[in-house]
C-alpha cells in the first residue's frame, strides 16, 4: 500500500520530510502563481523536482491541479492550464491528475452539469490521449451564506450525473470519506458503487462535536468563528483520529479491489503548526495498519 500526503505547492522541506518518515509518495499540486507554475516551469525545473523527489525516496503518487474549470469569467485560461498539467502529469511519474469540478457560480449544482459536460467532455478527449486518469474530490466546498456548493462532484447523486454527462473512465473520483460522513452519506456504499471510478483516496478524518451539533445543527455555527471554513459542528482530523469507522473503510476498498494511492490530507486543527509532522506521522502509522 503507497501511503502519502498532499502538499498544496512544491515545498523542498516536506519532500525531505516525506522520506525520512516512511512515506512512500506525496500529491503534489501545481499551482498557478505558485513555487510550481507551469506557465513558467522549464524542463529543467521539472527535472529537478523528479531528482529531488528521488534522493529523497519518494515518488509523486498524485499530480494535482485545482482550478474553477466552469466559471466563464476565468474558465478559458483556467482551462488551457488544466490541460497543460494533463499534458505534463506522465513526465511526473504519475498517471493520475486530480482536481475539483469547481462549479460556475449563481447556479444550482444540477445547472452546472451542460457546463461540465462541455468542458469535461474535452479533458476526457485529451487525457485518454494521454494516458491520464482525472480524479475529482468530493469537498463541496461550501462556504458563505446563502451556502452555496463550491465543487458540484460531492455526492453520489452527483457524480452519477456527471458520469452519465461524460461517460469516459478517464473521469474519476480522488474519494475523500471526511466528506460524506459528516453529510451522512454511507462511506462503504459509495466506494462499493462507485468503486470502478476511485483513482486516488484521500485518507482524511471527520470528528463530530456533539455539543454543538446539538445546539447549532446541521448548518454550523453562525457566531465565534475562527475562520470561514469553522462549521463548529464538525472538524477534520488526521486519519483514526475521528469519527470514521475505518475497518469498514479499508473492507470496502479491498472488496472493490482498490490499489491507488493513500493520500493523507492534512486538515486537522489539533495538529497545526509545530505540530504538523507529528500528526502526519501518527496518521502513517495508523495507515499502516491496514493492508491493500
Amino acid at each position: 500500500m503507497q501511503i502519502g500526503f498532499l502538499i498544496p505547492d512544491y515545498e523542498p522541506r516536506m519532500v525531505d520530510f516525506a522520506g525520512q518518515a516512511g512515506f512512500d509518495c506525496l500529491e503534489l499540486f501545481t499551482v498557478p502563481g505558485g513555487q510550481f507554475d507551469l506557465n513558467t516551469a522549464t524542463e529543467d525545473d521539472l527535472k529537478r523536482i523528479r531528482d529531488h523527489f528521488a534522493a529523497a525516496n519518494v515518488h509523486i503518487g498524485t499530480f494535482a491541479c485545482s482550478v474553477n474549470h466552469l466559471d466563464p469569467s476565468e474558465g478559458e485560461e483556467n482551462r488551457r492550464y488544466f490541460v497543460k498539467a494533463i499534458r505534463t502529469c506522465r513526465s511526473m511519474g504519475t498517471d493520475i491528475l486530480c482536481t475539483n469540478a469547481w462549479a460556475f457560480p449563481g447556479k444550482s449544482p444540477a445547472e452546472n452539469v451542460p457546463i461540465f459536460k462541455e468542458v469535461f467532455s474535452e479533458y476526457a478527449r485529451i487525457a485518454e490521449d494521454e494516458g491520464i486518469k482525472i480524479a475529482m474530490e468530493n469537498c463541496p466546498h461550501s462556504i458563505g451564506y446563502p451556502i452555496p456548493i463550491g465543487n458540484i462532484a460531492y455526492s453520489p447523486e452527483m457524480w452519477e450525473a456527471l458520469f452519465d454527462a461524460v461517460p469516459s473512465k478517464a473521469i474519476g473520483l480522488e474519494f475523500d470519506p471526511s466528506h460524506l460522513f459528516w453529510q451522512q452519506i454511507d462511506i462503504e456504499r459509495a466506494i462499493r458503487n462507485f468503486g470502478d471510478r476511485i483513482y486516488s483516496f484521500h485518507a482524511k478524518d471527520t470528528e463530530i462535536v456533539h455539543d454543538e451539533m446539538a445546539r447549532c445543527g446541521i448548518y454550523g455555527k453562525m457566531f465565534g468563528k475562527s475562520s470561514v471554513w469553522d462549521f463548529g459542528v464538525w472538524r477534520y482530523r488526521i486519519p483514526g483520529w475521528g469519527d470514521i469507522q475505518w475497518k469498514g473503510v479499508f473492507r470496502a476498498l479491498n472488496d472493490v479491489g482498490y490499489k491507488g494511492p493513500i493520500i493523507i490530507e492534512h486538515e486537522d486543527p489539533v495538529f497545526m503548526g509545530e505540530r504538523q509532522e507529528e500528526g502526519l506521522s501518527l496518521g502513517l502509522r495508523f495507515l499502516r495498519g491496514f493492508a491493500l
